[in-house]
Protein backbone atom coordinates (compact mmCIF):
# COMPACT_ATOMS: atom_id res chain seq x y z
CA UNK A 1 0.00 0.00 0.00
CA UNK A 2 1.37 3.26 -0.77
CA UNK A 3 -0.07 6.58 -0.99
CA UNK A 4 1.12 10.44 -1.35
CA UNK A 5 2.99 12.17 0.77
CA UNK A 6 1.82 15.67 1.77
CA UNK A 7 3.60 18.35 2.47
CA UNK A 8 3.52 18.27 6.54
CA UNK A 9 7.39 17.15 6.39
CA UNK A 10 10.88 17.88 6.60
CA UNK A 11 13.29 16.26 4.01
CA UNK A 12 16.22 16.99 5.53
CA UNK A 13 14.44 15.66 8.73
CA UNK A 14 13.55 12.66 6.56
CA UNK A 15 16.96 11.93 5.54
CA UNK A 16 18.56 12.73 8.88
CA UNK A 17 16.79 9.38 9.93
CA UNK A 18 17.16 7.63 6.86
CA UNK A 19 21.17 7.56 7.26
CA UNK A 20 20.63 5.40 10.39
CA UNK A 21 18.13 2.87 8.76
CA UNK A 22 21.23 0.26 8.27
CA UNK A 23 21.48 0.29 12.27
CA UNK A 24 18.08 1.12 13.07
CA UNK A 25 17.94 -2.59 14.64
CA UNK A 26 21.70 -2.27 16.49
CA UNK A 27 21.11 -2.64 20.01
CA UNK A 28 23.94 -0.66 20.77
CA UNK A 29 23.66 1.46 17.96
CA UNK A 30 22.30 5.04 16.85
CA UNK A 31 18.74 4.30 18.58
CA UNK A 32 20.24 2.40 21.38
CA UNK A 33 17.81 4.96 23.72
CA UNK A 34 15.20 3.66 21.57
CA UNK A 35 15.48 0.27 22.10
CA UNK A 36 15.29 0.89 25.89
CA UNK A 37 11.62 3.21 25.26
CA UNK A 38 10.33 0.45 23.57
CA UNK A 39 9.55 -1.73 25.92
CA UNK A 40 7.84 0.79 28.24
CA UNK A 41 6.25 2.59 25.32
CA UNK A 42 4.48 -1.13 24.81
CA UNK A 43 3.26 -1.54 27.79
CA UNK A 44 1.84 1.84 28.28
CA UNK A 45 -0.53 0.80 25.17
CA UNK A 46 -0.95 -2.86 26.44
CA UNK A 47 -2.38 -1.50 29.79
CA UNK A 48 -5.23 0.70 27.50
CA UNK A 49 -6.09 -1.18 24.83
CA UNK A 50 -6.41 -5.10 24.61
CA UNK A 51 -3.97 -5.18 21.14
CA UNK A 52 -4.86 -9.28 19.89
CA UNK A 53 -6.99 -8.54 17.52
CA UNK A 54 -7.12 -4.83 17.16
CA UNK A 55 -6.40 -3.03 14.40
CA UNK A 56 -3.31 -0.27 14.91
CA UNK A 57 -1.89 2.03 12.98
CA UNK A 58 2.11 3.05 13.61
CA UNK A 59 2.59 6.63 12.56
CA UNK A 60 6.35 7.66 12.15
CA UNK A 61 6.98 4.03 11.94
CA UNK A 62 10.97 4.08 11.16
CA UNK A 63 12.63 0.84 11.06
CA UNK A 64 9.57 -0.92 12.96
CA UNK A 65 10.64 -0.83 16.36
CA UNK A 66 7.15 -0.42 17.59
CA UNK A 67 5.20 -2.05 15.30
CA UNK A 68 7.04 -5.57 14.96
CA UNK A 69 6.23 -5.29 18.82
CA UNK A 70 2.86 -4.39 18.40
CA UNK A 71 2.17 -7.03 16.44
CA UNK A 72 3.80 -9.94 18.10
CA UNK A 73 1.50 -8.85 20.70
CA UNK A 74 -1.25 -9.85 18.97
CA UNK A 75 -2.44 -6.93 16.56
CA UNK A 76 -2.38 -6.34 13.14
CA UNK A 77 -1.11 -3.36 12.67
CA UNK A 78 -0.44 -0.87 9.50
CA UNK A 79 2.85 1.37 9.76
CA UNK A 80 3.32 4.50 8.01
CA UNK A 81 6.61 6.47 7.50
CA UNK A 82 8.27 8.65 4.73
CA UNK A 83 11.99 7.45 5.05
CA UNK A 84 12.05 4.61 2.11
CA UNK A 85 15.37 3.23 3.72
CA UNK A 86 13.63 3.03 6.67
CA UNK A 87 11.08 1.00 5.44
CA UNK A 88 13.12 -1.25 3.67
CA UNK A 89 15.32 -1.95 6.87
CA UNK A 90 11.48 -2.85 8.66
CA UNK A 91 10.09 -5.15 5.66
CA UNK A 92 13.42 -6.89 5.63
CA UNK A 93 13.83 -7.37 9.72
CA UNK A 94 9.72 -8.57 9.66
CA UNK A 95 10.72 -11.09 6.63
CA UNK A 96 13.91 -12.64 9.30
CA UNK A 97 11.73 -12.52 12.75
CA UNK A 98 8.54 -13.56 10.89
CA UNK A 99 6.75 -10.78 12.16
CA UNK A 100 3.76 -9.99 10.00
CA UNK A 101 3.25 -5.46 9.61
CA UNK A 102 1.91 -3.98 6.82
CA UNK A 103 4.33 -0.84 6.22
CA UNK A 104 3.53 1.56 3.94
CA UNK A 105 5.43 5.29 2.61
CA UNK A 106 2.77 7.40 3.38
CA UNK A 107 2.26 10.62 5.65
CA UNK A 108 -1.06 10.32 7.76
CA UNK A 109 -2.53 13.42 6.56
CA UNK A 110 -2.78 11.48 2.97
CA UNK A 111 -3.49 7.71 4.87
CA UNK A 112 -6.53 9.64 6.75
CA UNK A 113 -8.15 10.72 3.75
CA UNK A 114 -7.84 7.03 1.87
CA UNK A 115 -8.66 4.81 5.25
CA UNK A 116 -10.92 7.62 7.70
CA UNK A 117 -12.10 5.58 11.09
CA UNK A 118 -10.19 2.61 10.22
CA UNK A 119 -7.84 1.87 13.57
CA UNK A 120 -8.48 0.80 16.81
CA UNK A 121 -5.55 2.70 18.32
CA UNK A 122 -3.32 4.52 16.69
CA UNK A 123 0.70 5.34 17.89
CA UNK A 124 2.84 8.64 17.38
CA UNK A 125 5.73 7.73 19.35
CA UNK A 126 8.73 10.36 19.44
CA UNK A 127 7.54 11.77 15.76
CA UNK A 128 6.11 15.36 16.58
CA UNK A 129 8.51 17.34 17.42
CA UNK A 130 9.99 16.08 13.93
CA UNK A 131 7.50 17.81 11.63
CA UNK A 132 6.32 20.91 10.94
CA UNK A 133 2.97 20.85 12.07
CA UNK A 134 2.74 18.60 14.50
CA UNK A 135 -1.69 19.60 15.04
CA UNK A 136 -1.80 18.76 10.94
CA UNK A 137 -0.38 15.18 12.32
CA UNK A 138 -2.75 14.49 15.43
CA UNK A 139 -6.06 15.90 13.12
CA UNK A 140 -5.45 13.43 10.94
CA UNK A 141 -4.36 10.39 13.44
CA UNK A 142 -7.92 11.59 15.08
CA UNK A 143 -10.02 11.31 11.73
CA UNK A 144 -8.01 7.21 11.49
CA UNK A 145 -9.45 6.52 14.95
CA UNK A 146 -12.97 4.76 14.95
CA UNK A 147 -15.11 6.27 17.40
CA UNK A 148 -13.84 4.77 20.61
CA UNK A 149 -10.12 4.09 19.54
CA UNK A 150 -7.22 5.46 21.54
CA UNK A 151 -4.46 7.64 20.03
CA UNK A 152 -0.67 7.13 21.84
CA UNK A 153 1.76 9.93 21.87
CA UNK A 154 5.22 10.49 22.86
CA UNK A 155 7.24 13.51 22.33
CA UNK A 156 9.78 15.86 24.83
CA UNK A 157 8.32 18.09 26.87
CA UNK A 158 10.09 22.03 26.21
CA UNK A 159 11.38 22.52 30.02
CA UNK A 160 15.03 23.36 30.88
CA UNK A 161 15.56 19.60 31.96
CA UNK A 162 14.97 18.08 28.75
CA UNK A 163 17.23 20.55 26.92
CA UNK A 164 20.27 19.68 29.31
CA UNK A 165 19.07 15.68 29.52
CA UNK A 166 18.18 15.10 25.38
CA UNK A 167 20.21 17.90 23.68
CA UNK A 168 23.15 18.48 25.85
CA UNK A 169 23.41 14.94 28.00
CA UNK A 170 22.52 12.51 25.05
CA UNK A 171 23.67 14.35 21.96
CA UNK A 172 27.15 16.00 23.06
CA UNK A 173 27.93 14.77 26.01
CA UNK A 174 27.15 10.89 25.89
CA UNK A 175 26.77 11.11 22.21
CA UNK A 176 23.94 8.82 22.43
CA UNK A 177 22.30 10.53 19.92
CA UNK A 178 23.48 12.05 16.68
CA UNK A 179 24.29 15.92 17.17
CA UNK A 180 21.14 17.86 15.40
CA UNK A 181 18.81 14.81 16.42
CA UNK A 182 16.67 17.82 18.22
CA UNK A 183 15.71 21.27 18.45
CA UNK A 184 14.28 22.38 21.45
CA UNK A 185 12.01 24.90 19.79
CA UNK A 186 10.29 21.74 18.66
CA UNK A 187 9.55 20.33 21.98
CA UNK A 188 6.20 20.35 23.14
CA UNK A 189 4.56 20.75 26.10
CA UNK A 190 1.82 18.50 27.65
CA UNK A 191 -0.45 21.97 28.13
CA UNK A 192 0.17 22.52 23.84
CA UNK A 193 -0.63 18.90 23.19
CA UNK A 194 -4.10 19.17 25.23
CA UNK A 195 -5.10 21.65 23.56
CA UNK A 196 -4.69 20.26 19.86
CA UNK A 197 -6.03 16.97 21.06
CA UNK A 198 -9.10 18.54 21.99
CA UNK A 199 -9.33 21.18 18.47
CA UNK A 200 -9.03 17.38 16.82
CA UNK A 201 -12.16 16.27 19.03
CA UNK A 202 -10.21 13.60 21.10
CA UNK A 203 -10.66 14.04 25.03
CA UNK A 204 -7.01 13.14 27.10
CA UNK A 205 -6.96 10.25 29.42
CA UNK A 206 -3.44 10.55 30.47
CA UNK A 207 -0.12 12.10 30.52
CA UNK A 208 3.02 9.68 32.23
CA UNK A 209 6.50 10.37 32.28
CA UNK A 210 8.83 8.09 30.31
CA UNK A 211 11.86 7.86 32.24
CA UNK A 212 14.83 6.64 30.35
CA UNK A 213 18.10 5.16 32.95
CA UNK A 214 21.38 5.40 30.88
CA UNK A 215 23.48 3.90 33.39
CA UNK A 216 21.18 0.58 32.90
CA UNK A 217 19.83 1.67 29.65
CA UNK A 218 16.57 0.90 30.47
CA UNK A 219 12.88 2.91 30.63
CA UNK A 220 10.28 3.40 32.83
CA UNK A 221 6.95 4.58 32.86
CA UNK A 222 6.99 7.30 35.53
CA UNK A 223 5.25 10.47 37.30
CA UNK A 224 8.01 12.43 36.48
CA UNK A 225 6.58 14.37 33.00
CA UNK A 226 9.42 17.13 32.74
CA UNK A 227 11.49 15.34 29.42
CA UNK A 228 9.69 12.48 27.80
CA UNK A 229 6.57 11.69 28.68
CA UNK A 230 3.46 10.15 26.84
CA UNK A 231 -0.06 10.50 26.66
CA UNK A 232 -2.94 8.66 25.65
CA UNK A 233 -6.42 10.27 24.44
CA UNK A 234 -9.80 8.43 23.31
CA UNK A 235 -12.00 9.35 20.56
CA UNK A 236 -15.77 10.03 22.08
CA UNK A 237 -18.10 6.82 21.20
Amino acid sequence: MTATPAGNFSQAEVDKFDELANRWWDPQGPQKALHALNPARLGYVAERIALRGARVLDVGCGGGLLSESLAAAGASVTAIDLAPGLLKVARLHGLETGVQVDYCLSSVEALAAEMPAAFDAVTCMEMLEHVPDPGSVLEACARLLKPGGRLFVSTLNRTPAAFALAIIGAEYIARMLPRGTHRYSDFIRPSELGAWLRDCGLQLEDVSGLAYEPWANRARVSRRTGVNYLACAVKPE
